[in-house]
């Protein structure tokens, strides 16, 4: 297991669509128990418990992509040195937009929803997309995901009840504006997701998926990560065979956890533009 350096003492980890910070609880401890300091900002105005925001989800109906990056952007400024910054499903997606601003030391996009540019989405993805896709009025609403669909999007490899207990502790209203906004950034010209691809000058990045991931499956995550090919950055991709979206808490989740600290402080104090004064010109 890494331990804090001198150069890389802090994690960031951003939460996704349809969940709040309280979704990264088990990584925050593992985290944590090894000195790092991590911190769980959650999206502008969401800073709630699971439970407020579904009684009253107005924070989320908020919700824009480019005013989460700005969130995040002022959080990740103000900190002594850069952090590594984690980020889960449309977190992940976050977490590209911050290293494309030249922030962070390292970046993990964990299961991410798809930047500008991936064209093709499988039917896993569009089903788990239908509560909120399937109607144009839901573009400014909050969402309620119900059990049944928690349990194909995220709860699909563990059981029914696992699933619904997952459900009552985690999930919240998706918030609709960002799910457009990702769904159809190909056919706007001024995409909030679109990433600079080809920048050599970004921090290095990691992408990992899961085998059986309903929500973001293996062909979107590699597609997305072949949008960097252009870049002399280092990115990284690896696929977890038989994992879900609920990375929170899914059997062997420490796995994917552990080599996404494990990758990203290596990858930091070696090759990372923010941390160290030469980066070598080199693929990883």
């Amino acid at each position: 297991m890494s331990a804090p350096t001198a150069r890389v003492d802090t994690i960031v980890l951003i939460h996704g669509l349809w969940m709040t910070s309280r979704s990264w609880e088990r990584w925050v401890d593992r985290y944590a128990a090894q000195g790092f300091r991590v911190l769980t900002p959650a999206w502008p105005g969401m800073d709630r418990e699971v439970e407020e925001l579904r009684a009253d989800p107005t924070p989320i109906a908020a919700q824009r992509i480019t005013t989460i990056v700005d969130h995040h952007a002022a959080i990740i400024g103000e900190l002594p040195r850069p952090p590594i910054v984690m980020g889960h499903s449309f977190g992940g997606l976050i977490t590209q937009l911050l290293l494309d601003r030249k922030l962070g030391a390292a970046g993990v996009a964990v299961h991410p929803a798809q930047i500008k540019g991936v064209l093709k989405l499988p039917l896993a993805t569009l089903r788990s997309s239908y509560p909120i896709l399937h109607s144009p009025a839901n573009r400014d609403r909050a969402v309620p995901v119900t059990r049944e669909e928690f349990r194909y999007s995220f709860g699909n490899t563990v059981s029914q009840e696992e699933s619904d207990a997952a459900w009552e502790r985690y999930a919240v209203p998706g918030a609709g504006h960002v799910l457009f906004e990702a769904a159809f950034a190909n056919l706007n010209p001024h995409a909030a997701t679109a990433v600079d691809t080809k920048r050599a000058d970004r921090a290095p990045l990691l992408l990992t998926a899961g085998g059986e991931d309903h929500v973001v499956p293996p062909s979107v995550v590699s597609a997305n990560a072949n949008l960097y090919r252009g870049s002399t950055a280092i990115t990284g991709y690896r696929e977890y065979p038989g994992r879900s979206h609920f990375v929170g808490g899914e059997p062997g989740w420490e796995e994917e956890a552990d080599f996404a600290l494990e990758w990203a402080v290596e990858a930091a104090n070696q090759y990372s533009p923010t941390v160290v004064s030469e980066m070598p010109d080199r693929r990883r």
